[in-house]
């Protein structure tokens, strides 16, 4: 996967702060046991000696083999005690050492020139950030996500707005808590203000908080964003990958966008993309199904109607009854 030279740079920062805070609190360990155990230093001193000593005796070629076993010994005998010491005062060897959050790399994003598992972690969550920083993430939960704003009379279909809610509520709650690689794509359709962003960004919060890469985006913005970077070399890339392989990816606002044969293309290519992949994808939108086919394809609808779970969310703006309720 393609990265901006921006989502690099941001990234090694994070591993040069990492192996910074690394070195840092090995020295105040290493100072502490100093401090209270100075055998510890005067070992750490001998057994550097050993070093020289043994790269001197291999140079001198007097009896080389004789002085590196006795100074193999010496060695073997200071870590011995060090190890004894250390250990009987409540350290571990480990405990002079720098601890690196990835101790395969040392925090260096890089293995024998081969980039790290750490670092391709790294550079994906960095990207996912980049691509969030805009969403009300914190905002958004379930435990705030009120039904009683919902009311229990019958609309005029004698559907009760307050009894499908709470029906849409309960999925949404549990697809986030039970979700995997392989939960189903979902379609929400409804009226402004009626809760739809807000159990989209609920179960985005959710499902982050479980370990998975979310991405959360408005269709208008990102697909402006997709274009931009097609169309200028000084532009960051790699935005439409990243939406095509996030484990979650939650698309608001469809139909708000300008209509152009870019932007329908490129609706069109990115989700039946991830519906091929099988990759999980919530769709939010404020028009009706009719209006929807006015605006795309057959091919799209067919698409996003047919292999996704569709909820219409009915009522009020919640928002109004909100404002009045000083809330």
């Amino acid at each position: 996967m393609g990265y901006s030279k921006h989502i690099y740079e941001k990234a090694e920062n994070v591993l040069a702060l990492r192996r910074q805070n690394a070195v840092q609190q090995a020295d105040k360990r290493r100072e502490e046991i100093y401090s209270k155990l100075p055998r510890v230093r005067e070992i750490e001193r001998e057994l550097a000696q050993t070093g020289f000593r043994a790269a001197k005796a291999v140079v001198s070629g007097e009896d080389t083999r004789g002085q590196l076993i006795k100074l193999r010994d010496a060695n073997l005998r200071l870590q011995g005690e060090l190890k004894v010491l250390l250990v009987s005062n409540g350290y571990t060897t480990a405990d002079l050492e720098e601890q690196y959050k990835c101790m395969r790399c040392s925090d260096k994003g890089y293995v024998d020139g081969v980039m790290c598992s750490c670092m391709k972690t790294l550079l994906r969550d960095t990207a996912f950030s980049e691509l969030n920083a805009l969403s009300p993430l914190a905002l958004s939960s379930f435990d705030t996500f009120s039904l009683d704003y919902y009311s229990n009379e019958p609309d005029e279909n004698g559907n009760i707005p307050r009894k499908r809610m709470e029906k849409i509520y309960n999925f949404c709650k549990d697809y986030a808590e039970n979700f995997t690689l392989k939960s189903g794509s979902v379609y929400m359709e409804g009226a402004t203000g009626l809760g739809k962003t807000h159990l989209s960004l609920a179960i985005a919060r959710t499902v982050i908080e479980k370990g998975y890469g979310v991405i959360y985006c408005s269709l208008p913005d990102i697909v402006t964003k997709i274009e931009r970077e097609r169309y200028s070399y000084d532009y960051e890339t790699g935005t439409l990958t990243h939406l095509e392989n996030c484990d979650l990816l939650i698309l608001d606002d469809l139909g708000t966008e300008y209509p152009t044969a870019f932007t329908k293309s490129c609706v069109y290519n990115l989700v039946n993309k991830r519906l091929l992949l099988q990759k999980p994808t919530i769709i939010n939108t404020n028009l009706t199904k009719k209006e929807i086919k006015g605006l795309y394809s057959d091919r799209l609808i067919s698409r996003m109607l047919g292999e996704q779970v569709y909820f219409k969310f009915i009522g009020k703006d919640i928002r109004v009854k909100k404002g009045r309720t000083g809330q």
